[in-house]
């Protein structure tokens, strides 16, 4: 959320073709968020809001938010109560039982705001619930994207909109924000892909295509994938991304 709003647009029906395994492999942090019926919760990055819809179903009120305007659409037409918003500038006042988030605050360059919003929104005691890319996450992809760009003399730096932390930094940004961190820790988790790289690369690397001029994204796309295919191709034809997740769970403090 937030910056990626500029460089990246998640449009639900690519979304839904590249991407479903988001919300599926969400289980661990569901598990470790533990919902309660009657829980009042915030699901930070809803998506099409798929995880809201199911927080729901276990008998927990559900507040969506999201900054792309077409996801949050599509979970309003499915009756998730959702909400166009930047993670980094949270409106919401000691409402909240828990704030969740799955695969989104790699996305946001501004972590000690988003902690800060977290904060704001929490009841006194209230626990922040989270996985995201974390550390190493797609380390071969970033930097096959990075070098093709180096290559045609653009900026990598500047293209590569992500936020992937190590625990040891994220546990302190939280610390340092009032809470209790009482579990943190990175999870390598190889994804298998729906698709080709080419999907995942449409999907989730725009910003790094939109770095060069569009007629020069199909070459751009097709000379990552090859540099990819040995690493990531398995032999039965299968991509499976290199994903590095970090999963924590955290307890507001002094509130």
């Amino acid at each position: 959320m937030n910056e990626r709003a500029a460089s990246q647009s998640w449009d639900p029906e690519r979304y839904r073709k590249n991407a479903s395994f988001v919300s599926e492999l969400a289980g661990p942090v569901l598990e470790l968020l533990a919902p309660v019926a009657g829980e009042h919760i915030l699901d930070l990055g809803c998506g099409e809001g798929t995880l809201a819809l199911y927080l729901e179903s276990l008998g927990c009120t559900v507040v969506g938010v999201d900054s792309s305007a077409e996801q949050v659409a599509d979970a309003r037409e499915k009756g998730v109560d959702a909400h166009v918003a930047d993670a980094a500038a949270l409106d919401f006042e000691t409402a909240f039982d828990a704030v969740f988030s799955n695969a989104v605050l790699h996305w946001v360059k501004q972590p000690d705001a988003v902690i800060a919003g977290v904060r704001r929104a929490l009841k006194p005691g209230g626990r922040f619930v989270a996985e995201f890319g974390g550390h190493g996450n797609v380390g071969a992809i970033a930097d096959a994207l990075g070098q093709a760009l180096v290559d045609r003399g653009y900026d990598a730096v500047a293209a590569n909109p992500w936020y992937f932390p190590t625990p040891a930094e994220y546990q302190a940004r939280l610390e340092e924000g009032g809470f209790r961190v009482e579990s943190i820790g990175l999870h390598p988790r190889p994804t298998p892909l729906p698709g080709d790289i080419d999907g995942w690369l449409e999907t989730f690397a725009e910003s790094f295509l939109r770095a060069v001029p569009e007629a020069h994204r199909p070459g751009l796309v097709s000379d990552v994938a090859a540099k990819l295919e040995p690493a990531l191709r398995r032999g039965d034809g299968v991509w499976v991304a290199d994903y590095v997740r970090l999963r924590v769970a955290a307890r507001l403090q002094g509130r």
